[in-house]
């Protein structure tokens, strides 16, 4: 019994000697990995670019390996910050991301206020999206108020007021301004100084006090020359030669335009640009290595569940000749059930005639409408192409009201077969709901970015309003939200003059990771009668038309009504006459952490040199021929034409291309068949359907036969350009 004793005791003695060696050699490993960080972070303020950037990888693969996700985003918050100091917006943007992703992994929220922060600059500074550097700096100062740093809270709120500033909003910048002053001896520092003092000369020269104005300017500069405050001291100089325009003194603001220009060619010159690449190409290499890692990982782990899917398989058999004996006993039991449901049998044949024929109708109407819309959006590239390209050849038809009429007609006739189509695939119950990330934010910024001309046409104000408290990310369908907000959005401004419509996104509430988001749109324009607020979302309807004036075809709130149902919504609407309307309703969305992280990380980056690129069109339509390669070559691109699959078969056995571009509907060999003929030769560039079919009726067959991505006719410009870049990146990734 001793003996055992001791055994036990000693085994203890063990495993505490283990434990503790492991966590001594984890805190050896934190502190050579927060050793690099620091080193890296002060080759950065040192403007060091390459070397920051070198450092920092090798404590990003330290972290990695030991899982100290802390110290990930830390030393993504680096590497971003070298190349925002780079000008490199796209890959700090995107590490600033990965930096805020591995944050929310750590209850540390001090890191969580560094990043808001400096995406916040970098939105502000480099991007000029000054609303979504608000955002991120509100969402920065919620943490440095949590964790009740001073110093921070005085930074945030000075980025504040500059992004306010910079907004020309001075009275909501003002307030932050003020309160940084109040603190600044205590906890801010020189450049902090010139930085407050700069904002102060904005602040007085918005106002027209000239006087004030120059006497903070000059205080700036002064602190930033004696202190050798550069950055702080371009913005400065930038600044103060606004304001030296703004009041006619042109020679002291070229003067000081001058200085500002040789800081930032100090600060910025190629040598540093180019070492940097190199060191991001590293880290992007790195980064390649590990998702390959974890692909191999997976890859051991579906071999095991193989293993265990081959017991499975025997158990499966052993059940299912159980199942065959209980059906051979149910079958002796159905002869004489046969004989009981022969009457019923005869009975219901009646039925099965009408549902038959029922079913006929709707295929029928489903075809005439697939037809329809086909034969129209045919023609209709050709007219939208055709006068698009009038204007652009002829510009001093830009303003010819024949020109544009014949513009607004065929697009009037483009948006009557889409609603069509649209309403035809709700009542037939053929829409799929997407569940992909989505930024509210982003998409409200989009429609008011779409509906610009009729805000402008109708001497409009668009203002935008997203709660905070709504994540970046959420999941949903994206496609289907940008649908109802740009037909109800569009309502407002077509009904409303010379005032103002408002796009507001709150979160109602959280239930789990299911996030309502409240959406109100709100007009001060015309109203609706009471004894109309009911028709107006039935199919077709349309109140106070006035001769001439076309409002639409009736459809679009109709849609939107049954696309909210669809996403387990209903609309509600509050309107009076002569005073305005508000349309309120709220769909729950999805919020997945992992699934926001591989969205971010899988974002496609157009880096494509497309000066000699080599397209074929297969095409038919003489006209559509013409319309398609006038754009085509527009964009200085080499273009090249064929009537059918054979001649296009013909011409690929002769020269090669970067991508081709294939028509649908053709005499001869239809477009499917040839592009099956062309993946049998062996030829795998590229291949896109340009095409007047709605998209979900050829996806499969598309998908079945090779091609690689999808079209329709009518189309914008842009769009078919960013598809053959995207193609041809993808293309060449693979090869």
């Amino acid at each position: 019994m001793p003996r055992n004793r001791i055994i036990s005791f000693v085994l203890v003695l063990l495993l505490y000697c283990s434990l503790a060696f492991s966590q001594e050699n984890i805190k050896d490993t934190r502190t050579r990995i927060y050793d690099l960080i620091c080193k890296a972070d002060g080759l950065l303020t040192d403007l060091k670019y390459m070397e920051s950037l070198q450092v920092s990888k090798q404590a990003l693969n330290l972290a990695y390996k030991n899982k100290q996700y802390d110290y990930v985003a830390m030393s993504y918050n680096t590497i971003a910050g070298c190349h925002e100091e780079l000008m490199n917006t796209n890959m700090a943007l995107a590490y600033y991301n990965k930096a805020l992703i591995y944050s929310q992994k750590t209850q540390n929220d001090t890191i969580k206020d560094w990043i808001h922060n400096n995406i916040g600059n970098l939105y502000n500074f480099a991007i000029k999206d000054y609303d979504k550097g608000i955002y991120h700096y509100k969402k920065s100062l919620q943490y440095a108020q949590k964790v009740k740093d001073t110093t921070e809270i005085i930074f945030t709120e000075m980025n504040l007021a500059w992004a306010y500033f910079n907004k020309k909003d001075f009275v909501q910048g003002l307030p932050y301004l003020k309160n940084v002053e109040k603190h600044l001896d205590k906890y801010g520092d020189i450049e902090s100084k010139v930085i407050v003092n700069n904002l102060f000369g904005m602040y007085y020269s918005s106002n027209g006090n000239a006087r004030l104005a120059d006497s903070y300017f000059k205080l700036a500069i002064d602190y930033g020359i004696r202190y050798k405050q550069q950055n702080a001291l371009a913005d400065a100089y930038a600044e103060y030669s606004k304001h030296l325009y703004q009041i006619k003194d042109y020679k002291n603001a070229y003067i000081n335009k001058v200085h500002y220009e040789e800081l930032k060619d100090d600060l910025h010159n190629h040598e540093k640009l180019k070492s940097a690449q190199i060191a991001g190409i590293q880290i992007e290499l790195d980064e390649s290595r590990r998702k390959i890692d974890k692909i191999e990982l997976e890859k051991y782990a579906q071999q095991k569940n193989l293993r265990n899917s081959k017991i499975i398989v025997i158990l499966f058999l052993a059940i299912l000749i159980i199942l065959l004996l209980l059906l051979y006993t149910f079958y002796k039991n159905s002869i004489y059930r046969k004989k009981v449901n022969q009457k019923l049998l005869e009975s219901n044949e009646e039925l099965k005639i009408a549902k038959d024929k029922a079913e006929e109708s709707s295929i029928l109407k489903s075809q005439f409408i697939s037809t329809v819309t086909h034969e129209l959006r045919t023609p209709l590239y050709g007219v939208i192409g055709i006068t698009n390209l009038i204007l652009d050849e002829h510009k001093e038809l830009e303003n010819s009201p024949h020109i544009n009429s014949l513009k607004f007609s065929a697009r009037y006739l483009l948006s009557l077969v889409n609603d069509l189509l649209q309403i035809h695939k709700i009542e037939d119950k053929k829409i799929v709901l997407e569940e992909l990330p989505l930024n509210v934010l982003d998409e409200i910024e989009k429609v008011k970015e779409a509906l610009q001309f009729i805000a402008i046409k109708n001497r409009n104000k668009v203002m935008i309003d997203v709660d905070i408290e709504i994540p970046e990310y959420l999941i949903g369908d994206k496609l289907r939200l940008s649908q109802i907000l740009v037909n109800l959005t569009s309502n407002a401004l077509k009904f409303t003059q010379n005032g103002v419509i408002k796009l507001a996104a709150a979160l109602e509430k959280k239930e789990g990771n299911t996030y309502y988001i409240k959406f109100e749109i709100v007009d001060n324009g015309c109203g609706i009668a009471v004894e109309n607020q009911n028709k107006i979302f039935e199919k077709f309807v349309q109140i106070d038309r006035k001769e001439g004036d076309y409002q639409g075809t009736g459809l679009g709130l109709s849609i939107v009504k049954r696309l909210l149902e669809l996403l387990g919504s209903s609309i509600r609407l509050e309107s009076k006459e002569g005073e305005g309307t508000t349309v309120t309703f709220t769909i729950p969305f999805e919020y997945d952490a992992n699934a926001t992280k591989t969205y971010i990380e899988n974002i496609d980056v157009d880096t494509t040199n497309v000066s000699s690129y080599k397209i074929l069109v297969v095409e038919d339509n003489k006209i559509n021929q013409m319309v398609t390669k006038k754009i085509i070559e527009k964009n200085n691109y080499k273009c090249f034409v064929v009537d059918d699959g054979y001649a296009a078969l013909n011409i690929l056995e002769k020269e090669t291309f970067d991508v081709i571009l294939m028509d649908i509907n053709m005499p001869v060999i239809n477009g499917f068949e040839t592009t099956r003929m062309i993946r049998d030769k062996g030829i795998d560039i590229p291949i896109i359907a340009l095409t007047a079919f709605d998209k979900d009726e050829i996806t499969d067959e598309a998908k079945l036969s090779g091609m690689n991505d999808i079209l329709i006719k009518p189309f914008e410009p842009l769009r078919l350009f960013q598809i053959i870049n995207s193609q041809i990146a993808k293309y060449s990734t693979q090869h």
